[in-house]
């Protein structure tokens, strides 16, 4: 029996080494053995912001700025900052300056490649038998494989520096001319390492045949950590974040009230990666489910804390709301057609195929005989062009959007009678308008959309409500 972990690392923690390295690696699993542990590392945080567009904001970064326009020497420039913020990177991690100048040559090497790629397909794609639409897709994988690439590089010869047998696992392909799905990938990879001397520190980016984004997008390092625990036959997959998994966001909330969770289940946690703050992917967290797998998510900064377990049979001993929280800058985009009454599929279908495209992120939808409303995680810019799209498919329809904010209760099990009412409630009494709200029948969620302006006085409240009343700030039962 494999008794073995595998383990992530999140990008912000990973800008802090001495923390890692003396919290985590040297810090032992089940035991004082170093080993029988699998590392997953994330790029340093803002480096695929860099390199792709930043998540959040949508600011381009080198993929953006090459697919919007490879003629334009912006993406050359960004190529230059990033370098120079590759190296500054490398100049705080390494004392040595030997060291450092072998890691600039390392990432170098990869940069200046990627780098010459990209100037060739634009020449390439300057022929009007070329279209550089069809080769975007590489593009971006091959830029993203670099920033997991730099950090695990890195990371093993840190490691290696401060006594640890640690190895350079790298997924990305990189010069490869194998084409592998990527379960494959990684037992070739896997195959000849005996993770009980040896210390894999692992890419979290995979090349894949049929392209890992293409499927998850920026969630592709959450999905090797799953298939990398599931090939392996892992005891345990473990995430490592610079936070607990809270009852709130304690910068929202306050950290005197808030708590970690302790224990849920994945339904909880797939519920908290539709709002985007996720436990980890839950294309992702279906694999360790499937296999059995526990997932626990700790607090780099509080080796000694147990952290959170998730599971797939746990179910809290009393219906309870475990956790509060949401997102902000969500555009709820209304659709009304009085031709929709009576023949809402067509509308429903065609309204869906658009926002794929776009790659919007749907975090709620409602609709009613003639009007639908999606609750889109997207930039602004992204919704317009929705908009246009809708507009001109459905002339008749009249069309709305405004900025809200999604604010819901989770837990394991909320069948609580009066639960609803008593929400609405706190909402009301702290001055907050509800604009619409969901209950599933599940009975694992209920989601509140209010104005952007009031998402933090939202979230004061029903955590003030339902999380902190009893037990010093554990998730209360509401049934007495």
């Amino acid at each position: 029996m494999n008794t073995h972990t595998v383990e992530k690392i999140g990008g912000t923690s990973m800008l802090d080494y001495r923390a890692v390295r003396d919290n985590i690696f040297l810090h032992g699993g089940h035991s004082d053995n170093l080993y029988g542990r699998v590392f997953v590392v994330s790029a340093y945080a803002g480096i695929t912001n860099r390199l792709l567009e930043h998540k959040k904001s949508g600011r381009p970064g080198i993929y953006a700025l090459f697919s919007g326009s490879e003629q334009d020497a912006s993406w050359q420039e960004e190529f230059t900052t990033l370098r120079e913020e590759m190296h500054a990177l490398n100049s705080a991690l390494f004392d040595d300056e030997g060291e450092t100048k072998r890691a600039n040559a390392f990432i170098d090497e990869r940069l200046y490649s990627a780098e010459a790629c990209l100037n060739n397909l634009a020449k390439l794609c300057g022929h009007g038998h070329f279209s550089l639409e069809a080769h975007l897709d590489t593009v971006r994988e091959m830029l993203a494989s670099l920033g997991e690439a730099h950090s695990a590089w890195n990371t093993a010869q840190l490691l290696q520096r401060d006594g640890v047998n640690a190895c350079f696992v790298d997924l990305t392909a990189w010069r490869s001319e194998e084409h592998l799905p990527l379960d494959d990938r990684i037992q070739e990879a896997m195959a000849e390492i005996d993770v009980s001397t040896t210390m894999p520190i692992v890419t979290g980016y995979a090349h894949s045949d049929d392209g890992l984004m293409a499927n998850f997008d920026r969630g592709y390092s959450e999905m090797t950590f799953s298939r990398l625990a599931v090939i392996t036959g892992a005891s345990e997959a473990v995430v490592h974040k610079e936070f607990h998994l809270s009852s709130a966001d304690p910068k929202v909330v306050g950290e005197d009230k808030v708590v970690p969770i302790g224990r849920t289940n994945y339904d909880v946690a797939d519920q908290l990666a539709n709002l985007g703050m996720e436990a980890i992917h839950p294309k992702a967290a279906k694999g360790l489910r499937q296999s059995g797998i526990p997932l626990r998510v700790k607090n780099t900064f509080e080796p000694e804390h147990t952290g959170t377990l998730i599971t797939s049979e746990y179910i809290s001993s009393k219906p309870c709301v475990e956790i509060i929280a949401g997102c902000r800058g969500v555009y709820a985009l209304e659709v009304f057609d009085q031709e929709m009454a009576g023949q809402t599929g067509r509308h429903d279908q065609e309204i869906l195929g658009i926002i794929r495209r776009y790659k919007a992120h749907i975090v709620s939808k409602d609709m009613n005989a003639n009007t639908i409303t999606h609750y889109l995680a997207c930039n602004l810019k992204t919704v317009k062009r929705i908009r246009r799209e809708i507009e001109a498919q459905f002339p008749s329809a009249e069309l709305d959007q405004q900025r809200v904010a999604v604010v819901s209760a989770i837990g394991s099990d909320m069948q609580i009678p009066g639960i609803l009412a008593r929400t609405v409630t706190a909402l009301a009494e702290d001055n907050v308008s509800v604009l619409a709200m969901h209950q599933s029948r599940r009975q694992v969620d209920m989601q509140f959309m209010v104005s952007d302006s009031d998402y933090e006085r939202a979230v004061v409240a029903l955590h003030r409500k339902l999380v902190e009343p009893i037990d010093h700030g554990r998730a209360i039962s509401l049934a007495s």
